[in-house]
């Protein structure tokens, strides 16, 4: 019992220096500034860090600070997290354990686990950018309010079924019951206060950003108005119950507003949204196949070019920073095993560090990415994810090494290394 009360006490002295070492990140313009100074970044996607933080199912608090400080040791300061995953659909393979079960009702065990990770990231002068729901199904998302709202569960988003759940997801924006539950969620995890610290969550150096959807989309043209007020709004009311921290709303960019550029700037014109986000997938989108990983690259940098400098002009337009917040490329072959080739990837990889760099050098728009994703030291049992496996930066849905980076994969870590000490 001694012990673990000097733990705890360790605990809240290193997060309070924390606080005082390091301010909270604000924009500039095109610039985000940190300590009063530019910040310009190479991050990584790390959904599924509060569970690891966690003492209750898929928790391993040892994992989940060896791979803080992996990151860290390699220039890592900057994570992409989901706060929670939602419950999920019969229909569909999602992420378990749940921090929300039913409307409101939310899992402690989680919460703590979120409070213990802010805590782990401002020890080691690291940020998030804390997701709070899901356009898709794999964590819940829109799915779980409208099921929770009296909806019928959500058909799979993958395969045959997108095009049902695309009809399906469109209905969120119409369902006040389905909204009022996001924003009373929202006031709940926004308006915290951290169990281990005592500090409220709007006062923590470890948030970056709260960040409202992981890649809201209209999914219906009829639903592109509605998708901007509900944008904005839910903007407004973070902003009320933390005026201290940045938000944004999660976007893939143009492509995420039905290729609609004036929908984009609209929603990110808001003095509620502070920088643009942009998400860029080569194989998903078709600008690369699976047998042609590497000799498709040639066509992947002119089109990720085009859609990067199509966004950026939006960004340079309405004076907000630009961070290319997902971006992922398979292995060679299509391999899933970690230590198999990533040949393709990394020099996908290197365009986009590239660009980065090139924007920090010149004082650019375009502030920082976050690769997907952060394998680490996790391990794929199996193809498909399964309840005890390990969390890796692949989706329960996803096959299972897919997109992720773990510990092994030298050639990747040397280029993350090499990126971030070039800023």
């Amino acid at each position: 019992m001694k012990r673990l009360f000097i733990f705890l006490l360790s605990l809240i002295v290193n997060c309070q220096l924390s606080t005082v070492n390091c301010q909270l990140i604000t924009t500039d313009g095109t610039h985000f500034i940190r300590n009063g100074e530019p910040y310009y970044f190479i991050g990584t996607n790390f959904w599924c860090a509060p569970i690891l933080a966690s003492t209750g199912q898929g928790g391993d608090r040892d994992r989940l600070r060896a791979e803080l400080d992996s990151l860290k040791a390699i220039g890592i300061d900057n994570l992409r997290i989901l706060v929670g995953a939602d419950r999920g659909s019969a229909n569909v393979v999602s992420v378990t354990p749940y921090l929300q079960t039913d409307g409101g009702v939310l899992n402690d065990t989680l919460l703590e686990g979120l409070d213990y990770l802010l805590c782990e990231l401002e020890r080691r002068d690291m940020v998030g950018v804390f997701y709070l729901t899901n356009s898709w199904d794999w964590s819940g998302g829109y799915g779980f309010y409208l099921r929770a709202a009296g909806f019928p569960d959500s058909p799979d988003a993958h395969g045959d079924g997108y095009d049902a759940y695309c009809a399906y997801a469109a209905q969120f924006y119409s369902s006040d019951e389905a909204k009022k539950m996001f924003a009373d969620y929202v006031r709940k995890i926004v308006s915290r206060t951290n169990s281990i610290t005592g500090r409220p969550y709007s006062e923590s150096p470890a948030i970056m950003s709260w960040q409202i959807c992981n890649e809201p989309r209209p999914f219906a043209a009829a639903q592109k108005e509605p998708m901007l007020r509900w944008l904005i709004e839910t903007a407004r009311l973070i902003k009320s119950l933390d005026p201290n921290h940045l938000v944004s709303t999660g976007s893939e960019g143009t492509i995420g507003c039905a290729f609609d550029a004036d929908l984009c700037q609209r929603i990110h014109l808001s003095p509620y949204i502070d920088y643009l986000t942009v998400h860029v997938w080569p194989l998903n989108w078709g600008w690369s196949s699976r047998d042609r990983l590497f000799a498709a690259l040639p066509n992947v940098y002119v089109k990720v070019g085009e859609y990067l400098k199509e966004n950026q002009r939006i960004a340079e337009k309405i004076r907000k920073p630009m961070v290319i917040e997902e971006f992922g490329y398979a292995r060679d072959r299509n391999f899933l095993a970690a230590g198999t080739p990533t040949r393709a990837r990394d020099a996908f990889y290197n365009f986009v560090f590239q660009t980065v760099c090139e924007s920090a050098h010149s004082q650019g728009s375009i502030a920082g990415c976050n690769f997907w994703g952060w394998g680490g030291r996790g391990r794929a049992r199996d193809t498909q994810w399964q309840v005890g496996d390990d969390f890796l930066c692949d989706p329960p849905h996803e096959p299972q090494g897919w997109y992720s980076v773990f510990d092994c994969d030298s050639t990747t870590i040397a280029l993350i290394r090499s990126a971030a000490a070039a800023l």
